[in-house]
C-alpha cells in the first residue's frame, strides 16, 4: 500500500467519519486546494477527504439564498475531477442530498427537479438524477484510466445507507433504539431497495466499458443491509455534545443518518481492508 494517493469521496458526510480511524503511524497535515489530505511518512501514502456529496457539479441549497439544490449530471465536479491523475484507489460515496429538493440540469437545460410544488418544472424523482450521476462519475474516471498509460486505478462504490429516523427528520424525528435488530426483523425499504440497486447495476455497466483497460479495477462496498439493522449505531441527540446539561429541552434535534465511533463503520471497514488485501494477493 506504499506510495498511494487515497481519495474518498464523501456523500452526505458519511464517510468522513468512516476509514481509517485506527493507524499504524501518525500522519501529517498536509494543505491541498479542494481536499483535506493527510500524509502517512512510513507508508509514503496520502489520504484525502473531498467533499463531493452529488459527485458530479453541483450547488447546495441554503437558509440564506436558494431553497434547492442545483445539480449539474453531466459535469463532474472538478474539486476531485481535476486531481483523478493522481489517485490510486478511489471510494465513492453518495445519495442522501439526492433526496432534497433539487433542480437537475444536463447540457444548459433543465431536466426537471424533485420536491418543487412551487416551480414550473417536471418533477422527475431522483432516481434517473441519482443513477446519472453515478455513470458520469464512473464514466470520467474511466476515461481518465484510458489516458493513463500503464498507471492504475481502483475503484470503489459504497452502497447506500438507510437512516433510522422515527418521524420526520426536520419535525423532530428520533433514533432512540438501543440493539440492532435481528436479521428478519427489519425489511429493507422500497427507496433504499432501488438506490442499492442503482448503484450495483451501474457499477456492473462501467465493469464492462472499463474491461479492456489493464490496472482498472471496480468493486461495490455493499454496506446497505447490515446498515439497516443498526438503528443503535446514530449519534441521536449526542449530535453536539451534553444535549441535557440544561435539563431536557422540548424538542432535541436528533442525527439518524451518520454514524458513531466505535459503531456499525468499525465492520464497514473490516471489509474495506479485506477488500483491498484481496486485491494486493
Amino acid at each position: 500500500m506504499g506510495g498511494l494517493t487515497l481519495a474518498i469521496f464523501i456523500g452526505d458526510g458519511n464517510p468522513k467519519n468512516a476509514n481509517f480511524q485506527a493507524t499504524a503511524s501518525k500522519p501529517n497535515g498536509v494543505y491541498h486546494k479542494g481536499s483535506r489530505r493527510w500524509h502517512f511518512p512510513s507508508h509514503n501514502a496520502n489520504l484525502s477527504f473531498y467533499r463531493s456529496p452529488f459527485l458530479v457539479q453541483g450547488v447546495h441549497r441554503s437558509n440564506t439564498g436558494p431553497s434547492y439544490n442545483s445539480i449539474y449530471l453531466d459535469r463532474v465536479n472538478e474539486r476531485w475531477a481535476r486531481d483523478i491523475d493522481q489517485m490510486d484507489l478511489i471510494v465513492l460515496s453518495f445519495g442522501n442530498w439526492f433526496l432534497v429538493p433539487s433542480i437537475y440540469y444536463e447540457g444548459d437545460k433543465v431536466l426537471g427537479c424533485v420536491k418543487c410544488p412551487d416551480l414550473n418544472y417536471t418533477d422527475v424523482g431522483f432516481y434517473g438524477p441519482l443513477r446519472k450521476a453515478l455513470r458520469t462519475t464512473l464514466n470520467s474516471i474511466i476515461e481518465t484510466r484510458a489516458t493513463k498509460g500503464n498507471g492504475r486505478i481502483d475503484v470503489i462504490v459504497r452502497t447506500f445507507s438507510p437512516v433510522h429516523f422515527e418521524g420526520d427528520w426536520d419535525r423532530g424525528g428520533t433514533c432512540s433504539k438501543t440493539k440492532p435488530y435481528r436479521n428478519g426483523e427489519k425489511q429493507l425499504g422500497e427507496m433504499d431497495a432501488e438506490i442499492r440497486r442503482i448503484e450495483i447495476e451501474e457499477v456492473e455497466d462501467a465493469k464492462a466499458k472499463g474491461k479492456q483497460f489493464r490496472g482498472f479495477r471496480l468493486e461495490v462496498l455493499d454496506v446497505t443491509k447490515l446498515a439497516l439493522l443498526r438503528p443503535d449505531g446514530h449519534p441521536g441527540a449526542y449530535m453536539n455534545p451534553f444535549p441535557f446539561a440544561k435539563g431536557v429541552p422540548e424538542r432535541v434535534q436528533n442525527d439518524c443518518v451518520h454514524w458513531c465511533l466505535p459503531g456499525p463503520i468499525d465492520t464497514w471497514n473490516e471489509i474495506f481492508l479485506e477488500m483491498l488485501r484481496k486485491w494486493e494477493e
